[in-house]
């Protein structure tokens, strides 16, 4: 239940890097640590999942753990290199590479949530997607993990917290005290898409589809027109050169890939928001919560009129957190939506 500080200091980009075993709350704590401090998150095993569009079960079973050990230290490599402020979590086998320990020093000030053997048992007993605890007594195989694990742990940490009895709240509340004041409590992630316009950074719009929007000119051409998605695209992307400004297109027909988009949109210097939520508009009160979330000038989007449709379409749930809607203005409705937001952005 007590802090212990190794007398490390704070690493130059004051980023922050969780260690700790499986089922000591580095993923939630990440996340919630960064909105805390306005800091992007990255999680090393999110990452590799990413790369290899595989779970991190099936490469243990695929290729084995020393595969997946050797992807881990290249990407601790790579983050190692990288200059910006950031939560990163890692892996809880990542410190017991000696070759990862002075990587993780190079990352941030490491910090180990340190939880008891009974405590992850609890937390993981029913998950099945953990390779290292499909055994017979997984409770003795915490136990051994961790006890294996120890030295490498305290031999990172700057900071270690004990999270047994404590919530969420409270772990952050410890970590922000160790850290010191010195943590930064608004960065954003650099972009290698990031140019310049007049002397300072180029404005940036993000551009959002919902479901289905990618079958524009399949579904139903008499409703949204006979031109495709590709078409929009290109349409958005001529703007953004007309504008000397980064527009970026995403469209996705998954509700959570879409609010974790706009929550990404909060780290990476995104301006401005154009959004067609698709049928997510009527009913998604999560995708309206993610917009709320974000303080920058938002325009809901609608190629049809939506109030000479069917009754349910007449209603938004998302329209209320936005600062405008458009609707029946076709695709060029997009176009009138980016120049609103570049109006504000300029005002």
């Amino acid at each position: 239940m007590n802090i212990y500080e190794t007398g490390m200091k704070m690493k130059k980009n004051k980023s922050i890097v969780l260690i700790g075993f499986m089922g000591s709350g580095k993923t939630s704590v990440g996340l919630k640590l960064s909105y805390r401090l306005k800091m992007p998150v990255e999680d090393t095993d999110k990452q590799i999942e990413q790369r290899e569009k595989r779970t991190i079960s099936e490469i243990f079973t695929q290729d084995g753990e020393a595969e997946f050990r050797r992807m881990e230290t290249e990407l601790l490599q790579q983050q190692a290199e990288k200059s910006y402020s950031r939560i990163l979590s890692v892996g809880g086998g990542t410190p017991v590479n000696l070759v990862n320990r002075p990587l993780l020093a190079r990352c941030g000030t490491v910090v180990w949530l340190r939880v008891r053997p009974e405590t992850v048992y609890e937390r993981l007993k029913t998950d099945t997607t953990r390779p290292l605890l499909q055994c017979e007594n997984p409770l003795e195989r915490i136990t051994k993990l961790m006890e294996e694990r120890r030295a490498a742990y305290e031999e990172c940490a700057d900071v270690i917290v004990d999270v047994d009895e404590l919530d969420v709240n409270d772990i952050l509340a410890r970590i922000e005290k160790e850290i010191g004041e010195d943590t930064p409590k608004e960065q954003a992630i650099p972009s290698t898409r990031k140019r310049l316009w007049n002397g300072d950074k180029m404005t940036k719009i993000l551009v959002m589809n919902g479901p289905n929007l990618n079958f524009l000119g399949i579904r139903e051409r008499s409703v949204y027109g006979t031109q495709d998605y590709q078409y929009l695209c290109n349409l958005i992307q001529s703007k953004a050169k007309e504008c000397n400004c980064e527009i970026e297109c995403f469209q996705s027909n998954h509700e959570g890939a879409i609010i974790d988009r706009i929550q990404e949109a909060y780290f990476d210097g995104t301006q401005g928001i154009v959004i067609n939520p698709g049928a997510y508009t009527h009913y998604s009160y999560a995708i309206r919560d993610a917009l709320a979330s974000i303080t920058v000038p938002k325009v809901e989007i609608h190629i049809s009129d939506i109030t000479n449709r069917e009754e349910f379409r007449k209603v938004s749930v998302t329209a209320p957190v936005c600062d405008k809607q458009i609707y029946g203005q076709g695709l060029n409705g997009y176009l009138q939506a980016i120049d609103f937001v570049l109006e504000r952005i300029g005002g």
